[in-house]
């Protein structure tokens, strides 16, 4: 069985773009008789209060956006916040031991001039940390609790993207040893993101185009856990009129809006315009749109949204 999952963050209220990732996600796993699994990121616990998670849970009912596991519903792959799930990462961290460093290196400098960046404007780790000897280990730990890097090959890792075509990066060259938990004790979203998606049997990930550079890493990640990684379907990003990425902070085109403005139909079908697959836009429930729903009329290219989108 396809089994779908929306994973969103509840760092404020969901904008246009976090509903069109819940919506293809979900017509994406029941168009093909699949659940859908819903699962809240809130590892960052303080950008992520349990308010906002509560918000989003009754905005995507309202959506009409159901989910077959996940937070009130329960389910067997339980607990469905990631806040409570640290042990399994705690778990996968120690079998990657053997590949792990301590790395002390401040924000600032990780961020240096000096330090290679990619387009998409990630730094490309260059290794600092990655040989130092126990006795500065020790020196340095003295100062700063240090993060832990996940150490690399130069190995290509590729892709075939549901949506997106063929992808493929090297990882000593293009991104660098990662980080599998900050230096205040958090788990990182690759890992955090490898375990959960293994641990709950999903099978397909749909997610903006934003995050298809960070899916070598998972791949790897995938490889040396013994996991079965998922297919991967990225979508285009949806933009502000003005061509800015959308954010929590775009109130405009937040539900606490435009839940005032408009249906739940209204804004499901107009969303379906614009990613390609109903042409006429006019509302709709989303099972209505699952007849219509095809990966092969969803653009490849970011979306800018009009400036009188529903006007």
């Amino acid at each position: 069985m396809t089994v779908g999952r929306f994973a969103p963050s509840p760092s404020g209220r969901i904008h246009l773009g976090n509903i069109l990732c819940c919506l293809l996600a979900w017509l994406s796993a029941r168009q093909k008789g699949g659940k859908v699994i819903l699962r809240i990121e809130d590892l960052d616990t303080a950008r992520c209060p349990l308010r906002y998670a509560e918000q989003m849970v009754e905005d995507l009912r309202w959506l009409g956006l159901d989910w077959d596991e996940g937070p009130e519903t329960g389910g067997p792959n339980g607990p469905y916040f990631q806040s409570q799930r640290t042990a399994l990462y705690q778990d996968a961290l120690e079998k990657l031991e053997a590949l792990i460093y301590p790395c002390f290196c401040t924000r600032a400098e990780l961020h240096a001039a000096s330090a290679p960046h990619r387009e998409d404007g990630l730094t490309v780790y260059a290794g600092t940390c990655r040989n130092l000897s126990p006795a500065e280990r020790e020196k340095r730990a003295k100062r700063r609790s240090p993060a832990l890097r996940l150490r690399v090959p130069d190995k290509e890792i590729s892709l075939i993207d549901g949506h997106m075509g063929g992808y493929a990066e090297r990882l000593e060259r293009d991104c660098g040893d990662f980080l599998l938990r900050r230096s205040d004790g958090m788990f990182a979203y690759q890992l955090a993101v490898v375990v959960d998606d293994a641990a709950m049997g999903v099978t397909e990930v749909v997610r903006g185009a934003d995050l298809l550079s960070s899916t070598p890493r998972q791949l790897y990640l995938y490889q040396l856990l013994d996991l079965t990684p998922p297919e991967f379907f990225h979508f285009p990003l949806l933009l502000a009129p003005d061509g800015r990425r959308l954010s929590k902070r775009d109130a405009d085109v937040g539900l606490d809006s435009l839940r005032g403005r408009v249906t739940a139909e209204a804004l499901l079908g107009r969303l379906a315009q614009l990613a390609g697959f109903h042409p006429s836009g006019d509302p709709s429930t989303a099972a209505e749109l699952l007849e219509a729903f095809s990966w092969e009329k969803v653009p490849q290219e970011d979306i800018r949204l009009p400036e009188n989108l529903f006007e």
